[in-house]
């Protein structure tokens, strides 16, 4: 695994950095290209600047893209916590075609049979893996963090048999959500970390510079051969004292 982090005057800069990512990770995907999304404030920076990073024919190929969601709140689509409704709103409409094939969980399931059911989804769609492999993983850390729906201390951390787990107890709510596990984290190819803001800033030294015996959630992902990247911006970057990449004003 290489690690590089990368830090931004601000989320202005950090959005347009983090689409070109995209755009070159689907160019280079040599055939299908697969993204798996994280909600919350990425939903709106990625729909403010990938549309128009992406060249007009399918984002960078002929073959649809497969886009997944690397967790879900188990809310109706339309529920402002529904992360694949918010993307459905903001961002995949506006994707260059063809339209991506899009994975979203079933709606009005129990967390248990959501899980399997889009556990079997992600069979289906990387059949013959016995892990779902993607190209590209966009993922979010809270205060606490955590990523995705993995929590500190959760027993979902320990999950090494299923690659989508339902979780009916998350600290932050709502309670009832899905998840992908660390298996399928660690199997991508990419995986970029997104984080803004000063209130990010205590944790990030402690994922980015610790070595705690209980590594917090998003200090767990380290993929096995791919490449690990973190995008911050000046803020959220105060308080580390490693070797970082400095991007000026684009």
């Amino acid at each position: 695994m290489s690690r590089r982090v990368s830090v931004f005057p601000s989320p202005q800069e950090l959005g347009p950095a983090l689409a070109q990512l995209v755009a070159q990770r689907a160019a280079g995907s040599g055939g299908r290209f697969s993204l798996g999304l994280s909600g919350g404030s990425l939903v709106a920076l990625l729909a403010r600047d990938l549309p128009s990073a992406l060249p007009g024919g399918g984002g960078g190929g002929d073959e649809p893209w497969l886009v997944a969601f690397c967790d879900e709140r188990l809310v109706p689509p339309e529920h402002p916590e529904s992360t694949s409704g918010a993307y459905e709103a903001q961002l995949l409409p506006r994707l260059p075609g063809p339209k991506p094939r899009v994975l979203s969980v079933t709606p009005g399931l129990s967390p248990h049979d959501a899980a399997a059911d889009y556990a079997a989804k992600l069979r289906e769609a990387f059949r013959g893996a016995s892990m779902p492999v993607f190209d590209l993983l966009i993922l979010g850390v809270g205060p606490d963090g955590h990523t995705c729906s993995l929590f500190p201390d959760h027993p979902l951390l320990k999950e090494e048999e299923k690659i989508v787990a339902a979780i009916t107890d998350s600290p932050k709510p709502p309670p009832e959500r899905i998840t992908l596990t660390l298996p399928v984290l660690n199997a991508a190819r990419t995986v970029v970390f997104v984080a803004t803001g000063g209130g990010k800033a205590a944790v990030l030294k402690r994922i980015l510079e610790g070595s705690e015996q209980n590594p917090l959630p998003a200090a767990r992902v380290q993929p096995h051969t791919g490449q690990l990247l973190w995008f911050l911006d000046e803020a959220a970057a105060a308080e580390l004292s490693i070797p970082l990449e400095k991007h000026s004003v684009l």
